[in-house]
């Protein structure tokens, strides 16, 4: 039998060990910082995999010939972008209409996490309390590198409570790199509480799934928020503490969708890597499976006819990507076990990162103030951020933060 995990060439089997290709020098300076290679990594398609999958995979699926993917985006100007983002925020944060301004709890040099792998090259651990409404209270870790060679920060979500070995794989890789990561995961996963208040009685524990939280949807109160809230809690605490020159997301699966909205809702995320985690609504039921493509609560346009019913994803990644110096690649695994997998973005791609451009371009400047595009991961079949993804992710951050503090 294949193993799944094969990968191919000598170039991605240093990758996997280094996190960067075998063309570049993976040896740190002595303060910890790593050269980037002069150009971008590629891999070829992993062939032994190609071969295990139909064409479905392969090819275009028909729900998606003929869709005028110019047609479906209401996002045409900067400006468009500027009025659309504070109507999704106000469907988030019903009662205040604006992202969160609070801070959360900060427990500061704690031992290292039990709830988390080990990382090598650390200088101390700190655990943020993001309190909630219906007394849900949710966590995340601030990891400090022992060497910081700049003032950038990264945010790591590890969604659905995926396996440890691509937080690890990822967090690590970013610490070498001399970045601050703040680790996050979906409600009711990983190190998150698994119960949340009764709506009715405060006094009853419920444990329920995404797909239950509709009970907790009212006129003033979101459950939207229980996903995004902590994001926008530890961003202030970053900006307070670290006075970042720039702060990157990276998601996995639900993490992904999360490296997806947030970004679409605080333009203080500069670059974002969302992978395995969303396709516009129309390529979705094309998907070789399509079942988990469609995606848990918080994914669904008939669950979320707010948020959705103002905009599809191709401008959500609009949103996420207009800006100064503001970029998002979105990573797909061509052969992901899980969802969001085949080829049917081909059909969105080129449209979305035409109108990306010509919004971020400055007609006085000449400036590109954003950038979007498509990383099609087919060197492996898992559902993960294979160590290829993130040999592009490192080498994106390095070339275009080269000129940050």
């Amino acid at each position: 039998m294949i193993n799944r995990r094969t990968v191919l060439g000598g170039a991605l089997a240093a990758t996997a060990a280094t996190g960067w290709p075998a063309q570049a020098s993976a040896e740190p300076t002595p303060t910890g910082e790593r050269p980037h290679p002069a150009s971008r990594p590629v891999a070829p398609v992993n062939a032994a995999i190609a071969a295990e999958h139909s064409a479905a995979y392969k090819t275009l699926p028909q729900v998606v010939v003929g869709v005028d993917v110019e047609d479906l985006m209401k996002i045409h100007t900067a400006a468009d972008a500027d009025a659309l983002r504070p109507q999704l925020v106000a469907q988030v944060w019903k009662d205040t209409g604006t992202l969160p301004t609070g801070l959360p709890t900060v427990r500061r040099d704690v031992e290292t996490p039990a709830e988390l792998p080990a990382f090598t090259g650390v200088r101390r651990y700190d655990r943020l309390e993001i309190a909630m409404p219906f007394g849900y209270v949710a966590t995340a870790f601030v990891v400090e590198p022992v060497h910081r060679t700049h003032r950038r920060v990264a945010f790591y979500h590890n969604g659905h409570g995926e396996p440890l070995d691509t937080l690890q794989r990822v967090t690590q890789g970013l610490l070498d790199h001399g970045y601050v990561v703040l680790l996050f995961a979906m409600p009711f996963y990983h190190w998150n509480p698994k119960t949340l208040q009764d709506p009715v009685d405060p006094n009853v524990q419920q444990q329920p799934s995404h797909n239950d939280l509709n009970l907790w949807e009212s006129a003033s109160y979101s459950p939207l928020a229980l996903f995004l809230e902590p994001l926008a809690v530890a961003m202030n605490h970053v900006q307070e503490k670290y006075r970042p020159s720039s702060v990157q997301m990276i998601g996995l699966s639900g993490g992904g969708w999360a490296t997806t909205i947030y970004p679409a809702l605080d333009p203080r995320i500069t670059r974002s890597y969302p992978t395995a985690g969303s396709l516009p609504f129309f390529v979705r039921p094309g998907s070789p499976k399509p079942s988990p493509t469609r995606g848990d609560w918080e994914q669904r346009a008939d669950k979320q006819p707010g948020f959705y019913g103002l905009v599809d994803f191709p401008d959500i990644y609009a949103l996420g990507s207009v800006g100064p110096h503001r970029r998002q690649l979105q990573i797909l695994n061509r052969f992901d076990d899980c969802c969001f997998n085949g080829v049917g973005h081909r059909s969105y791609e080129a449209a979305v990162r035409h109108r990306i451009t010509l919004i971020g371009t400055d007609a006085v400047s000449n400036e590109t103030n954003g950038h979007w595009e498509i990383l099609e991961d087919a060197t492996h079949g898992d559902h993960t951020i294979s160590p290829y993804a993130l040999s592009v992710i490192l080498w994106d951050l390095d070339v275009n933060c080269a000129h940050l503090p």
